[in-house]
């Protein structure tokens, strides 16, 4: 279904991927993993046709449905479920046949008989294209995603982010691709629906490749493991499961031990040879063929993984406040006819630790762009109080610059910080040398990730909204956030599905939507985290 051919990818001159041959067959699911910033994303996109590869191809038989991890459509005034069903045609044979309708109605013989066999036709088309069972199945994906009826009926515009993203993750399953290719499908989805999309991967007869830092997710799909290795910039590939695979990921690292420690062992045992002969005229030749034969014998081992390196993040003390930096005051907002909350008061004092619970599609990315100041509210009015320094993370990183460079943001969120102390922070979140040149918008979504908690790192900030913070995130990328939120001094408002990001920031409060309704935080309401 899909085969690549001596693949070689590179990022400017950084080469993330030696010249590799594979291919994705029917029934493989393949879990990608690796670190983040290692390339799965970008290995991803050319794979689905999105990017080009330095050398060697990439050649696919059946169609291909790929979901990016910060996916943008083009239209957002489309409605969702033509969106969709856009995946298979449907959305333009449906509209022919309104089209149609509107002809049949006229009172003109001639146009009235065009539109009978323009319907005609068009009814014919979306029989061949799976008829109403194909609307009822684009429904019921939808719905098993979080998206009812009500969301469908409406422009993508008038959508959050996670509902935007779900919408094309419902419009990749719908289309019935052969092989899909899925960056991060589990961002911005429930409990419920995790479950759901589990069992629809599993059951997907066609191939599969997905990245995923969810556990859950590829111990229960994945039959296969790609492991992209930043180190060594090659593909180690495990045909078995992910418990087998970590099983044997370990013995392939006490193995790759034991071949260097050997390897050395001779190597140095030729290396002191040689020097004893290299001493006497009649054995120079003897002893550069030892030195030779110790080199081959390095170069013939693969060197144990190198240690992945992992972001250090620190929040810095918070710049001085009075006693409650920020307020609202009877916030609401709509999108066209729908209501997203009304009412909605809040006091955020320093240092306090707010979390904020909704369904999706509840209004907590609204809100917090409310709070933020990158939306304005239909009423009601969002109070500074004094000295407060906002820090905002954005779950779908609006806040970076996609046409600047890495540094130029990290510059534009301090103008007063020297460079020098913009590159060390910077590398401290692992952007060195020539990274930090490169423009944000071609970072991975983990990258973003980096990057945007590097500018609020280095903000002073005292009052932190965050979105959604650990998505895209490796597992030790991830404890570093959890880390730095229980270390934290300032204010928090957080909005998450991760029970471990809630668990770190320790709650005082929760907020919940869409009523608004604030209430003092306990074990209760633990189980509503992962089904917000």
């Amino acid at each position: 279904m899909l085969i690549a051919s001596d693949l070689e990818i590179r990022v400017g001159s950084r080469l993330l991927l030696e010249p590799t041959s594979f291919r994705v067959a029917a029934g493989d699911r393949i879990g990608l993993v690796g670190r983040n910033g290692a390339g799965k994303t970008t290995l991803t996109k050319v794979l689905a046709g999105a990017g080009l590869p330095a050398n060697g191809q990439v050649t696919t038989k059946g169609t291909v449905g790929y979901l990016p991890q910060d996916p943008r459509t083009g239209d957002l005034d489309v409605i969702a479920r033509d969106r969709i069903l856009a995946a298979r045609g449907i959305d333009e044979v449906l509209r022919r046949m309104r089209v149609a309708e509107e002809k049949m109605s006229s009172d003109v013989p001639k146009i009235r008989d065009q539109g009978v066999r323009a319907y005609a036709r068009a009814e014919e088309r979306l029989h061949v294209l799976g008829g109403y069972a194909a609307e009822a199945e684009a429904a019921s994906i939808a719905s098993s995603l979080g998206l009812p009826n009500r969301i469908l009926s409406q422009p993508l515009h008038t959508l959050s982010g996670g509902q935007r993203r779900r919408v094309e993750l419902a419009r990749i399953l719908f289309s019935n691709a052969d092989t899909l290719l899925l960056d991060e499908p589990t961002n911005h989805l429930d409990g419920d629906s995790i479950v759901w999309l589990r069992d629809f991967l599993k059951s997907h007869q066609g191939g599969l490749i997905v990245i995923s830092h969810d556990v859950e997710l590829v111990e229960h799909v994945v039959n296969k493991v790609f492991y992209l290795d930043a180190n060594r910039c090659v593909i180690d590939i495990y045909n078995m499961g992910w418990k087998a695979y970590q099983v044997q990921r370990e013995a392939d690292e006490r193995r790759r031990r034991r071949e260097q420690a050997n390897a050395e062992k001779q190597a140095s045992a030729l290396q002191k040879q040689a020097d004893r002969f290299r001493a006497k005229a009649t054995k120079a030749k003897a002893a550069q063929q030892m030195e030779h034969r110790a080199e081959r014998i390095l170069s013939s081992v693969a060197g144990q993984r190198q240690v992945d390196r992992v972001a250090k993040l620190r929040f810095p003390d918070p710049a001085p406040s009075g006693r409650t930096p920020l307020m609202a005051e009877g916030l609401s907002k709509s999108y066209g006819s729908l209501e997203i909350f009304s009412g909605v008061d809040l006091a955020i004092d320093r240092g306090s630790r707010v979390v904020i619970l909704g369904l999706n599609g509840a209004g907590k990315t609204t809100l917090l762009r409310l709070l933020a100041g990158v939306e304005k509210p239909d009423t009601g009015r969002v109070v500074h109080g004094h000295g407060l320094r906002l820090g905002y993370y954005a779950q779908e990183h609006e806040t970076l610059d996609t046409e600047r460079s890495v540094l130029e943001n990290m510059m534009s969120a301090a103008p007063d910080l020297p460079e020098v102390e913009a590159r060390r922070t910077l590398g401290s979140f692992l952007f060195t040398g020539d990274d930090v040149a490169k423009p944000a918008g071609v970072l991975s979504g983990g990258e973003k990730t980096r990057l945007a908690l590097a500018t609020l790192v280095v903000s002073s900030a005292n009052v932190l909204l965050l979105d959604e913070p650990t998505n895209n995130l490796d597992p030790a990328s991830r404890e570093e956030i959890l880390s730095a939120l229980r270390n934290y001094k300032g204010a928090i408002v957080l909005v998450t599905h991760d029970e471990g990001a809630v668990d770190a920031l320790q709650p005082e409060r929760v907020i919940l939507l869409p009523d608004g309704v604030e209430d003092v935080w306990n074990a209760d309401f633990t189980d509503l985290i992962a089904l917000a």
